[in-house]
């Protein structure tokens, strides 16, 4: 995995409109499943924000509700409660043609290539089916052979693999299609869910490196799911920590992962792979006990107690305020404990 970059080079390659607001604005969001006692909480309150050309990694164990918030924000889910802004406008009150029109700004890229293209389809025509919904993007034939060719050249393949199929290629040049037909649309923003992790590490790194090029060219940001964390840190700005639907801990890449405040966070740090020993904190490392509990039934209190080595009684009975510490030139560090690590 390449070495990480610096939260300042990161940011200095945004190429969104500056000093216009948040692209992205996710406040108190929440969405259940189920009926009558048999709920499944699959977010809770969730607030995140996104700015233009910015890249957001979204971190957590399985069935922390990642998947689902990506669903919302490409419009599938329905929250049952709180707010979603994409550039100041709601898009679960848009209908018809205006609805359409957003769509063309949130596009996908998923975590199987293989699975998420049609075999019977050429690299050009899954590149250009998009067109055919959203016409008015690129008019004639003409024009899209041209497109093609150029959004084939934006992710690193030749104008001779247009018509080659999905079996042709190897993986990491099937995901490279997939981002190009992500593109095909000239998005805002891309939510990548587990974009590499079907692929070989020397293919991961190939990928992300398209990723960030295509950031720093075009300024399009993403919100990147992802359960390995050193591909989180080399490619986010921003990292946001989910737990049993609740964000737990937010703030700028490196701060998180260099001075966790949450228990939980320390954790998943502990539990990644390190090749640089240097780098581990004896002093910081926290073992996980137990299994993560049912989203059916949430623990009370704080809903990490039930594995967290440090709680205490209140841990129970209180839910756990916004430990707040303002890290110098980057965004808050926020999180979600009655103990937070820095306070230790």
């Amino acid at each position: 995995m390449p070495e990480s970059r610096t939260s300042e080079s990161r940011m200095s390659g945004s190429g969104g409109p500056q000093g216009s607001g948040p692209l992205l604005e996710v406040s108190g969001v929440t969405k259940t499943f189920g009926h009558g006692r048999r709920r499944l909480t699959a977010l809770d309150g969730v607030d995140i924000q996104l700015g233009r050309g910015e890249t957001l990694g979204l971190v957590g164990e399985s069935g922390c509700g990642k998947s689902t918030l990506a669903r919302v924000l490409l419009g599938l889910e329905r929250p049952d409660a709180g707010t979603v802004r994409f550039d100041g406008t709601d898009p679960f009150a848009l209908r018809g043609k205006e609805l359409l029109a957003w769509r063309r700004r949130v596009q996908m890229v998923f975590q199987d290539p293989f699975a998420s293209l049609n075999a019977r389809m050429s690299a050009a025509d899954l590149i250009g089916e998009p067109w055919r919904t959203h016409r008015d993007v690129v008019p004639d034939a003409k024009a899209r052979e041209k497109r093609v060719r150029e959004l084939l050249a934006l992710v690193g393949l030749r104008d001779s693999d247009a018509h080659r199929y999905p079996n042709e290629f190897s993986g990491g040049q099937r995901q490279r299609i997939g981002i190009a037909r992500a593109l095909a649309l000239d998005p805002d923003l891309i939510v990548c869910d587990e974009p590499v992790s079907a692929l070989d590490l020397s293919v991961q790194a190939q990928v992300l490196n398209v990723l960030s090029e295509l950031r720093e060219r075009l300024g399009v940001a993403y919100v990147f799911i992802s359960h390995d964390l050193s591909v989180v840190r080399y490619i986010a700005d921003r990292v946001t920590v989910m737990y049993l639907g609740k964000v737990i801990e937010h703030g700028a890449t490196e701060d998180v992962f260099e001075r966790p405040q949450h228990p939980y966070t320390s954790a998943l740090m502990s539990a990644a792979p390190v090749l640089d020993a240097s780098r581990v904190s004896g002093d910081r490392e926290i073992q996980l006990k137990g299994e993560i509990p049912s989203p059916f039934d949430i623990p009370s209190g704080c809903r990490f107690r039930t594995r967290c080595p440090r709680a205490e009684e209140r841990c129970a009975t209180q839910a756990p305020p916004a430990a707040v510490r303002d890290a110098p030139g980057a965004a808050p560090h926020t999180a979600l404990c009655h103990f937070p690590l820095a306070a230790a």
